[in-house]
């Protein structure tokens, strides 16, 4: 992966990028738990003067095991702990769609991309997604815009073709560290 010194805006997945994921999904602010180091990443890339939003599948509504105020307290939470840090995230955008409600916006499909990319006027080079699945690289990849991967959430098998020329990080602090230098000049 390239990344562009025109990069203005970086998206993340939700679980397993910036908090701790669980295959029993995460339901509650009680459950939600950031990585160490996630937030501050955050932090220097706003500080950095970047644009970061949040592009999370959240099939747990559609399947009824939380519901709207469960997520936007969720949220809340993570806001509040960014907060202390003294940034915000620019935007959440989330599907909260299953596998077979065939939706645009649950990725891979690039329609939660596609949705960043409309609401701020952003060009595919202009825009970085960083994820921990084939399903954030694939929906990058089906938007046009460049993407790296992090282990801290679901083992990545960089055999598989979706991970092909994707740098692949420990975690969101060293990926926010590449971001960073590749946009300073030399």
């Amino acid at each position: 992966m390239t990344i562009s010194t025109a990069i203005s805006t970086t998206i993340l997945d939700r679980d397993g990028v910036v908090n701790h994921d669980s295959e029993a999904f995460i339901k509650s602010p009680a459950e939600w738990q950031a990585i160490p180091g996630s937030l501050e990443a955050i932090a220097r890339l706003k500080h950095a003067g970047l644009r970061v939003v949040v592009a999370s599948n959240q099939s747990g509504l559609g399947r009824g095991l939380l519901d709207y105020d469960d997520l936007f307290a969720i949220h809340d939470k993570m806001a509040r702990q960014l907060a202390e840090l003294g940034t915000a995230l620019d935007g959440i955008f989330f599907c909260p769609h299953t596998d077979d409600d065939d939706c645009v916006c649950r990725k891979p499909r690039p329609g939660l991309i596609e949705d960043i990319q409309r609401r701020w006027n952003l060009k595919p080079h202009e825009c970085v997604m960083i994820g921990d699945s084939v399903r954030d690289i694939d929906a990058a990849r089906a938007a046009g815009v460049s993407a790296c991967g992090v282990r801290t959430g679901k083992p990545i098998d960089a055999s598989r073709a979706s991970w092909q020329g994707v740098e692949i990080f420990d975690d969101l602090c060293a990926a926010a560290d590449r971001l960073l230098g590749a946009r300073t000049p030399n």
